[in-house]
Order: structure tokens, then sequence, then C-alpha cells
């Protein structure tokens, strides 16, 4: 899997789609669309376009929330945040072949999308961000410490983790340190999409 996920920004199609092919240009191999409160025909719209895009480019194609949405456009996947489909109902939409993200803010998360099992778990917020609306309460790096170590303590294996919320290219060394598998980034790719090589270059 993937360690760098592009999360989408733009506050139109037009933007979104401008954003995403950037990031595709500059050698983004997964991308997650996120549309929030997008008109329904619109967000059909830019995923089918995200999907033949990121096929394109040989990239992965994550659709946020919506799981029927990712299944009939034959996207790669779904991301569920905590309060959206369950796993389980996504599961039976999409198949057994399809990735399948779930957000976590807290330890309880953590083993819920390990039991349901999410194929990845998106962790954070890392700190204050202004693309998420509702933000969960910040973790900051002692968060994910604490949860990577409830872990090793419990036996439990290390699922896929990314940190997500604010996370910047300086971020990625000490994440990497406390045992977190990769990151998933919005608003410092959107602003300077060529910065992916640098993080590719970080994220071993």
């Amino acid at each position: 899997m993937e360690t760098l996920q592009y999360i989408s920004q733009g506050n139109t199609k037009q933007e979104q789609e401008i954003n995403i092919r950037k990031i595709l240009d500059h050698g983004a191999k997964w991308v997650q669309v996120r549309w929030k409160n997008a008109p329904e025909n619109e967000l059909i719209e830019l995923c089918e376009t995200s999907k033949q895009l990121c096929s394109e480019y040989k990239a992965v194609c994550i659709i946020n929330d919506h799981a029927q949405l990712a299944k009939d456009i034959d996207a790669d996947g779904v991301h569920l945040g905590l309060k959206d489909l369950s796993t389980e109902k996504a599961r039976h939409i999409l198949g057994s072949d399809k990735i399948i993200g779930g957000t976590a803010n807290t330890m309880s998360d953590v083993l819920q999308r390990m039991n349901e099992p999410c194929d990845y778990i998106g962790l954070g917020p890392l700190r204050f961000t202004s693309t998420k609306e509702n933000l969960s309460p910040v973790l900051g790096f002692e968060g994910y410490q604490k949860i990577i170590e409830s872990l090793k303590e419990k036996s439990q294996e290390i699922p896929k983790i990314f940190a997500i919320g604010g996370v910047t290219l300086h971020d990625i060394e000490l994440l990497q340190q406390i045992g977190i598998y990769g990151v998933a980034v919005s608003g410092e790719l959107t602003i300077q999409p060529s910065i992916i090589k640098e993080f590719k270059k970080v994220l071993k």
C-alpha cells in the first residue's frame, strides 16, 4: 500500500479537478476524492473524472464517504468517517477486493477499525486544520505515540495507520519513528504539488 495519500481540495468541481490533475502530474499514486457538501450530480461527475484520471496515471482512486458511488464508478475503494456507513455495509456493497479505509481519533476508534476490519486507518488530526469541518480533538505527536505504545502493550499487530490533519513534510520523520505507516496530506500538496517529490524521498 502507498505510504502517501493525497486528499483532494477545492470548492468547485473545476478547482477539485485541477488540483487532482496537478498532483497526479507530479507523481501522486493515491488520491482520495473528498468534496463535502457538493451538489450530487457534480460530485458524481468529479468522481467519474477522477477515476478515469487515476486509471491513466496508474494511481489508486478512493472515494470519501460514498460506498455506492465508489462501486458505481468502479473506484478502488472508499474512506469512511466515524459517522458514515458501517464498514460491514460498505464491504457488502463493494465486495472483498476493494479498499476500505476508516477514520479514527482515539484508541477505542483504532481498535474498532481493526476489528471491523478496515484495510487502513486514518488517525488524527495531528494538529488544527482549516480543511476539515467538525474537527475531532487534536492528537499531536504524543497522542500518536500513546496509541502505538498501547497497541504494542496489548501485543496487537500494528495496523496500517496514516497520520491525517495538518500534516506537513517536516512531520514525517518523527511520525515514522513513532511507528506510523504513512501520511494523508491535503493542504500542503494542494498549495505546492511539486513538493510531493520531497515527501516521497522522506517516506521510506
